[in-house]
């Protein structure tokens, strides 16, 4: 190991400059998302409130074909967002800024981590920690990716078109808009580091490979009802959309998992 003979002061000097050279990039992209936040929040942050989106024109072609799905080719679908507060924009403004440059800089602040332990670790572990780093860098833009094209505009497309009443009339407010699109997606970017904090447990000796298989059935009624949560439109092609990536991400995750005789050997 590179830093062994380090001091502490070494090592808190080095968090130091990993943690100002992770903020001023996050500053640098804020401030260019504060530029083009307006043409951003057009084009990508509300698209999913029109007929014309991606999914819902792709959703429109299968429905033609089938039945089982919800009615995805209303031209006239369209959700008008409201602002209650004077300076709602202003702050989505800010935020949604900041939120975009956490997403643009997610690649640098992984390597600012794996440069700031990377002294640490053996060589062999050198190796395998990049890996698993850059696949987790990987995985995080997939699951920001699914949150934004499948599970945040079918959730949107369903609450916003229900009725508990027709005399209600549905006013969308930016924040309440804003909470829901951030939070999905950002899940969903989470939700893809599983198979990475799946690896790590194992490097641990927490997890096993013997747990995903006594546990698949589980894992598949608890995937099925986190999608049944995040699309409560109740049709199975929409379930499924947003079940099938949350299992496969369980097998990867197994896969990530030393089965358990490496594990007893090492031990």
């Amino acid at each position: 190991m590179e830093n062994q003979n380090l001091s502490f002061w070494e090592h808190l000097e080095d968090l130091r400059w990993t943690i100002l050279r992770a903020a001023i990039a996050l500053v640098i992209f804020t401030i260019a998302g504060l530029i083009f936040m307006p043409y951003f929040f057009d084009s990508i942050v509300l698209a999913p409130c029109y007929s014309d989106f991606f999914l819902y024109r792709w959703l429109c072609k299968i429905s033609s074909h089938t039945s089982i799905l919800p009615d995805f080719c209303n031209q006239d679908f369209q959700v008008h967002i409201i602002n209650i507060r004077l300076a709602s924009q202003l702050l989505i403004h800010l935020s949604a800024s900041f939120w975009l440059a956490l997403v643009l800089t997610f690649p640098y602040l992984v390597f600012e981590i794996w440069r700031f332990i990377k002294p640490a670790l053996y060589e062999h572990e050198k190796k395998n920690v990049r890996w698993v780093f850059m696949f987790g860098t990987v995985m995080f833009f997939i699951g920001c990716l699914v949150g934004y094209f499948t599970v945040f505009p079918i959730t949107l497309r369903f609450l916003a078109t229900y009725e508990l009443s027709p005399t209600i009339v549905n006013q969308i407010s930016l924040d309440s808009y804003m909470d829901t699109f951030i939070m999905l997606i950002f899940v969903m970017g989470l939700v893809f580091e599983l198979p990475l904090l799946s690896w790590f447990l194992s490097k641990l000796g927490l997890l096993k490979r013997s747990f995903f298989n006594k546990y698949r059935r589980h894992a598949i009624v608890a995937n099925l009802i986190v999608a049944a949560l995040i699309t409560p439109s109740g049709d199975p092609f929409t379930l499924m959309v947003v079940f099938l990536p949350l299992y496969v991400l369980y097998e990867i995750s197994a896969l990530f998992v030393k089965p358990d005789d490496k594990l007893a050997k090492v031990g």
